[in-house]
């Protein structure tokens, strides 16, 4: 378990570098009803539960929380940024995801949402 948490800090610590960003507080924690959160003042928590998901959906979920600590909402911006790190996120999270960055469709397993003085969750939901 130990090895899994160092090698995803590691992909952080490499998404965070890349995309620039310094998040001041990094926590992988057991989260019931979320993949992962970022609030207003930079921290980033991540579900334990992401160790054990294939690869690029983790990916997804970093990037998608790291690029929060740039662009505080799910608009145009945030978007082209989602496709010029990742270009293709949403096939890697097709069938994973109910709603990430306000794109609807057949997937069905997190939503991103603001939360009111909370900053921003990426929900998991049921399967």
């Amino acid at each position: 378990m130990e090895q899994a948490k160092e090698r995803m800090r590691e992909e952080i610590r490499h998404w965070a570098a890349k995309i620039r960003v310094m998040p001041r507080r990094v926590q992988i924690q057991r989260m019931t009803t979320k993949w992962a959160s970022c609030s207003t003042n930079g921290r980033v928590c991540f579900s334990i539960e992401l160790l054990t998901e294939p690869a690029g959906f983790r990916e997804v979920v970093i990037v998608h929380e790291l690029l929060h600590l740039l662009v505080p909402n799910h608009g145009k911006l945030f978007k082209s940024l989602m496709n010029a790190y990742l270009p293709g996120w949403e096939a890697r999270a097709a069938g994973r995801v109910s709603r990430l960055c306000g794109t609807a469709g057949t997937h069905s397993r997190v939503s991103s949402e603001r939360k009111p003085g909370r900053g921003f969750e990426m929900k998991r939901g049921a399967d």
